[in-house]
């Protein structure tokens, strides 16, 4: 049986409106009714996360965890406890952040409670209101004064996915061996420290639970989900999930995140088997 689900947030989780649907709600509850651990995995930081666990009854709660900041942190909900922080170092961020003012896009550094953003465009300003997301605008291009604060990561942020590809070809040499990259959204590109990423967390938080490779369950929608896919037990795509994802998984919804991905797969893959069980 399993023990573990991880899942995105943004997509998968969460509808277009950003808002969990009470049919999602109702099967994590059964789910940790039943001991089985349910755990966001997200690139928000996890004060972004915070309303989110509220909404699932899981925040400030002993034993119940938070993979944030794609993998950069594990926080428990109780006290908001760090379990792990895997952060860039200063040098490599602004290295990135330098080369991102010379490109068209929009750069987001995260730190662990602030979102500062140079290059601020009106989407991105109006989905920070939207999400009530804590972030400052930088009207300079430097990151000096964040020297001696940990960074977890930066994004830039372009619609133009092919254009960011080519931003990666470019910087090879900055990121070879020192920077994880990933994608998600189909507009945003995410530096991460080299090695950190969503499966890895993943892993290292079933080993803290004492669950095995194979009681856990992934969820996902996007590119940098593709790693907690691929070291899960049971793989799942959302029923809107990019084609590369939706082939790299074990099972795809019919539901998309519209329509309760959570619940299509805690019904089918948790609740279906203690109905068996119990005949």
């Amino acid at each position: 049986m399993y023990k573990l689900i991880v899942s995105d947030l943004d997509d998968t989780l969460l509808n277009d409106d950003h808002e969990i649907c009470v049919k999602n709600i109702q099967a994590i509850k059964k789910a940790s009714e039943l001991g089985i651990k349910f755990v966001p995995a997200s690139g928000r930081g996890y004060k972004e996360i915070e309303k989110i666990l509220t909404n699932l009854d899981l925040k400030d709660k002993e034993q119940q965890y938070v993979i944030s900041f794609n993998g950069g942190a594990i926080t428990e909900s109780k006290d908001n406890k760090i379990v792990r922080s895997n952060y860039l170092s200063f040098e490599k961020a602004n290295e990135l952040f330098q080369v991102g003012i010379t490109k068209d896009v929009c750069i987001q550094v995260h730190t662990s409670d602030t979102i500062f953003i140079y290059n601020f465009n009106e989407v991105e300003r109006n989905r920070m209101v939207k999400l009530n997301m804590n972030h400052m605008e930088l009207k300079k291009p430097s990151i000096e004064f964040l020297r001696d604060i940990p960074i977890a990561k930066i994004i830039y942020i372009n619609v133009d996915i092919d254009y960011l590809r080519l931003i990666k070809n470019e910087i090879k040499l900055i990121t070879k061996d020192s920077i994880s990259v990933s994608y998600s959204a189909n507009c945003c590109m995410e530096f991460n420290k080299y090695g950190i990423n969503k499966g890895e967390a993943m892993l290292a938080l079933a080993g803290i639970l004492g669950i095995k490779q194979e009681e856990s369950i992934a969820i996902g929608d996007s590119y940098n989900d593709m790693t907690m896919l691929a070291m899960a037990g049971l793989s799942v795509a959302a029923g809107n999930a990019v084609d590369d994802v939706k082939n790299a998984c074990t099972y795809i919804c019919k539901s998309d995140n519209n329509e309760g991905v959570l619940a299509e797969v805690i019904e089918r893959f948790i609740l279906k088997d203690v109905t068996v069980a119990c005949k």
